[in-house]
This record gives C-alpha cells, sequence and structure tokens, in this order.
C-alpha cells in the first residue's frame, strides 16, 4: 500500500441539466477552476451511458466487461479527479438503478444526465499525485509524487 496526505480547499457545488455529459462537464470545472485533486460526490438521474460492470477475467490484461442503459435511472455516485497526460482526470463509480433493475460500476465517457444530476467537487490541496499507465493491467492508475509506503504483512506482525 501506499498513501500521502493532502487537506481539503474549496468546495464547489454544481446542478447539470437534462441531456448534459456528466464526464465532459466535471471535467471542465476541474480546468477552469485548476483543481488537480478532488472528491467527487453526485446524486441525481442519468438518462443513458456505458458502465464498466467488471473485468471478464480476474488475471492477466484487464477487458472490461460493458453494459449500457437507455432509460432514465437513479444515480448515486463518488469519485476522484487527477490529472491523467496534463488534463484532469475524473474516476467515477456509481450505483444506477430502474425499478429493479441496477448497474454497479464505473461509468464511462458518454454518461448523460437525466432531469438533474447535482455534484460537489471537494477540492484536495498539497496533494501531489496524478495518474500512470500500470504496466501489468494497462490501466491508468493513481501515483503519488511522495507517497508513504507500507507492507501490510508485516504491520499486521507488529
Amino acid at each position: 500500500m501506499e498513501y500521502t496526505s493532502g487537506s481539503i480547499g474549496r468546495v464547489f457545488a454544481a446542478r447539470f441539466r437534462d441531456g448534459e455529459d456528466v464526464y465532459a462537464g466535471i471535467e471542465a470545472i476541474a480546468r477552469r477552476e485548476e483543481i488537480a485533486s478532488a472528491v467527487v460526490l453526485a446524486v441525481g438521474g442519468a438518462r443513458r451511458g456505458p458502465v464498466v460492470v467488471g473485468p471478464r477475467e480476474t488475471t492477466g490484461r484487464i477487458e472490461p466487461m460493458l453494459r449500457e442503459f437507455d432509460d432514465a435511472r437513479e444515480l448515486v455516485a463518488v469519485g476522484t479527479i487527477h490529472p491523467a497526460d496534463g488534463r484532469p482526470s475524473l474516476h467515477l463509480h456509481a450505483g444506477i438503478g430502474r425499478g429493479d433493475e441496477a448497474l454497479v460500476g464505473c461509468p464511462r465517457l458518454g454518461l448523460e444526465t437525466f432531469l438533474v444530476l447535482e455534484v460537489f467537487i471537494l477540492e484536495v490541496a498539497a496533494l501531489d499525485a496524478d495518474r500512470r499507465v500500470d504496466p501489468s493491467s494497462g490501466l491508468k492508475l493513481l501515483a503519488f509524487a511522495d507517497a508513504v509506503k507500507v507492507d501490510l504483512d508485516r504491520e499486521a506482525d507488529s
């Protein structure tokens, strides 16, 4: 495990309207406000979008399983913003449901608002982090410039 610390900076609240692109909007706020790192909370409606619901296989290179919906659902989500390739990059996970059907996973680009979505962005100041490609998984994973490394096996024995 690795960790670092920061502190809560500014807090932004946004209301997305019907049909607006969630990723594009959140990342636009981050660019405009020069937010490097943040926690994102969202609640409201999602009209349509693709969702990664897990990997096809649990070993080897990650190939995502995708499910799409296009029927207006309720959404509750939490995520983070950190730079990737010099630009703010949103990583969001959500529970998205309608009636008895629910998807839980990582919505992707193209996630569109149904009616209204309320988003809060809590900036994390003094945190030196970004997303870098991990060679073993092929995913852009969170990396800290000044990480404290902890061997969890050794910690459990202490």
